[in-house]
């Protein structure tokens, strides 16, 4: 029998430890060692009885791990990730890749020239419901796209703004939510080629916006709208339709619409809609389920980064690709600061 993989977190908060969870729990491979300066932390540790290191290079000097997951504040993704890079450890780095696109391109230069695989932390892509929308568009079971409707809409808790940031710029649904449904769009229907949009703050009138509408055009002609607010009771948002957390209660409904010449699909409830005969709209529509086999993305995700740790797999979401999902994020955030159209290729090719 192989020997298990040897996994190493950076960062025992929320999601570090959900992913030293699923590491314990694997039967491929095992917890290497924590790096995070907390006093929790070393506390966290000593009752897993693993190793913790206050500085992750210090961890991977001494322990030599096989690989790293990145789950520390978004400022310490780049130095992390490219200390991995020297070291040739792969890394799996929770989203986004880094903070902007510029220095997401330090990191993909710094791939291209040592080869060390990093898998980018965009989980979703991972679950069965993403997967199977991906594979209907693509197969062309919904003719050519035409337009996808995209909706995040819930009502986060008043104790959730007495964190400081997160009533300031930068501390909204733009930058902290909307990240995870544009990474869902361009892996469903390709590439983002241009971005309009408005902002809003006046349901609670913080620094941050609160409510936003995106105007987006695909790059294989598709046209698309996002809606965006954190201040209404409402089921449409990947949180509450998927399941995919069980902290959230989950409603049977879409918050994502496909549409095409031939069909439309709802994701992630996966109602296809058609017609079965002659097409038109005296005519009656056939709906069928698509149901694909449910399983944990982030256990999925794991079993993958194992696999790009050794060679078998090229990784799902390298940093080339997260970079592009971010450019998209800069791009709404400055159409709608400047009201102008936005391309996330010139966002790339500027930092390039």
């Amino acid at each position: 029998m192989s020997a298990r993989t040897r996994i190493a977190v950076a960062g025992a908060g929320l999601i570090g430890r959900r992913h030293i969870e699923l590491i314990e729990a694997s039967p491929d491979c095992e917890l290497a060692g924590i790096a995070d300066p907390s006093p929790a932390a070393r506390d966290y540790a000593q009752a897993h009885n693993v190793a913790c290191y206050a500085d992750h290079r210090a961890l991977l000097a001494q322990e030599k791990p096989d690989g790293l997951i990145i789950a520390s504040p978004n400022t310490l993704h780049l130095p992390m990730a490219l200390d991995c890079a020297e070291a040739g450890v792969p890394a799996l780095i929770e989203k986004p890749v880094t903070e902007t696109v510029a220095t997401a391109q330090r990191l993909c230069d710094a791939v291209k020239r040592t080869g060390v695989p990093m898998l980018v932390g965009h989980h979703r892509r991972h679950n069965p419901a993403i997967k199977a929308a991906r594979q209907t568009v693509t197969s062309g079971k919904l003719g050519q796209l035409t337009a996808v409707v995209g909706l995040w809409l819930l009502k986060k808790p008043d104790d959730y703004f007495e964190v400081a940031w997160r009533r300031e710029q930068g501390g909204g649904p733009l930058l902290i939510n909307l990240i995870h449904d544009i990474d869902n769009l361009r892996f469903i229907c390709g590439e983002i080629n241009e971005v309009q949009a408005l902002t809003s703050n006046k349901a609670r009138g913080f620094a941050v916006e609160d409510t936003a509408a995106l105007l987006l055009r695909f790059a294989n002609g598709a046209l698309g709208t996002v809606t965006v607010s954190d201040a209404t009771p409402a089921p449409w948002s990947w949180e509450l339709a998927s399941g995919e957390n069980t902290a959230y209660p989950k409603q049977d409904q879409p918050c994502y619409i496909l549409s095409g010449t031939e069909g439309s699909l709802s994701v992630p409830n996966m109602e296809l809609w058609s017609y079965a005969r002659e097409p038109g709209w005296y005519a009656p529509l056939s709906r069928e389920t698509v149901a694909p086999t449910a399983f944990d993305p982030l256990v999925e995700q794991l079993r993958h980064f194992c696999a790009v740790i050794s060679g078998r797999e090229p990784p799902l979401i390298p940093a080339e690709d997260a970079m592009g999902t971010l450019a998209v994020v800069e791009a709404v955030s400055e159409a709608a600061r400047t009201g102008q159209k936005v391309s996330p290729g010139r966002i790339m090719e500027q930092a390039a």
